[in-house]
């Protein structure tokens, strides 16, 4: 008669059978992004089901910030939500701290920066009016090698942005809430100290998270601050430029030419005169386009789903990437 053995499992074998954690995907608005999105929960060990039983919310669709309320009101378990851009204003009046938010910061930063250089140079160049001239035209542009560029905000776009910009030997400022150095920039400032870096400023890149403090910022006396060679890019939000300061610094030749891809209002009313003028790029919001941005986000979803789904997960989830900051609305 033999003895008999008990068997132990390791950390490993548990682990491996441990049931997925339940997570819902909602709405289901946007098809193709909701296909992957439920693929990236799966890679990530998670199981997808009904909102009743998920202890996570992926949100699928940016513009389902209306339904969040019935959303969340029926999934009780729920401590995590992801959503799915790296701007959340929509869904501020929704932020809470009986949830862990997550979004898609630094998501979608390498395209929306080689947007940035694309419309610098194409402004730089005056590529926008050379395309649109119908003869031979005298030689105008300025190079963005050695130019001042002036990043508003710092965040992912501002890593990956300084990152390429290495190259052209640009003189960098970032600008941030507190003076903290950046990374790869030649210096940073407060926001405060904006008014006065201004002047010696070639290029101006708006790249702020939406707040109650960056609405509006870029005015009238921005513009007039700024050289008359200097060029905006904005790749942030609408709002943070008043648009009327703007067209109003177009006509006058405040400034050279300004790149937008996002505008306020948005889309941008057909025969609004930004249309109108030959100095000012626009793009409909394309520093990333949904094609461009949903393999990323389902990148994104698959980390926070793995990270979610570990078995000795830290119970606060602040290891997951991305977080908002619920005070601060970003």
């Amino acid at each position: 008669m033999h003895d008999s053995q008990e068997t132990v499992s390791s950390p490993k074998d548990a682990a491996e059978h441990m049931p997925a954690r339940p997570i819902t995907i909602a709405p289901e608005s946007m098809p193709l992004m909701h296909e992957a999105l439920t693929a990236a929960v799966v890679r990530g060990g998670g199981r997808v089901t009904e909102p009743a039983e998920a202890e996570a919310l992926i949100l699928a669709d940016p513009r389902a910030a209306g339904d969040f309320p019935s959303l969340i009101g029926s999934a009780p378990n729920v401590r995590w939500v992801q959503l799915p851009y790296a701007g959340v204003e929509t869904f501020t009046q929704h932020l809470d701290t009986s949830h862990v938010w997550t979004c898609g910061k630094g998501v979608y930063a390498r395209p929306v920066a080689e947007h940035v250089v694309a419309c610098a140079l194409a402004g730089f160049r005056n590529l926008h009016a050379y395309a649109r001239a119908t003869s031979w035209t005298a030689q105008k542009g300025r190079n963005l090698l050695g130019a001042s560029v002036t990043i508003l905000g710092a965040g992912g776009i501002t890593d990956e942005l300084v990152a390429l910009l290495e190259p052209f030997g640009c003189n960098i400022t970032v600008v941030r809430r507190k003076p903290e150095p950046h990374p790869g920039a030649h210096r940073t400032v407060a926001t405060a100290d904006l008014d006065e870096i201004l002047p010696d400023t070639d290029l101006l890149v708006v790249a702020w998270a939406l707040t109650d403090r960056t609405s509006g910022r870029i005015n009238r006396s921005t513009f007039e601050a700024l050289p008359e060679h200097a060029w905006i890019v904005n790749v942030g939000r609408g709002a943070h430029i008043v648009t009327d300061d703007l067209v109003d610094a177009l006509e006058r030749g405040n400034i050279a030419g300004a790149a937008i891809d996002v505008t306020d209002p948005e889309p941008l009313p057909d025969g609004h005169p930004l249309w109108h003028l030959d100095n000012c790029l626009i793009t409909p919001h394309v520093g990333n386009t949904l094609d461009m941005g949903r393999p990323l986000l389902a990148a994104r979803v698959e980390q926070n789903v793995r990270l979610f789904c570990e078995p000795h997960a830290p119970d606060d989830l602040s290891h997951l990437i991305g977080l908002v900051d619920v005070a601060a609305g970003y």
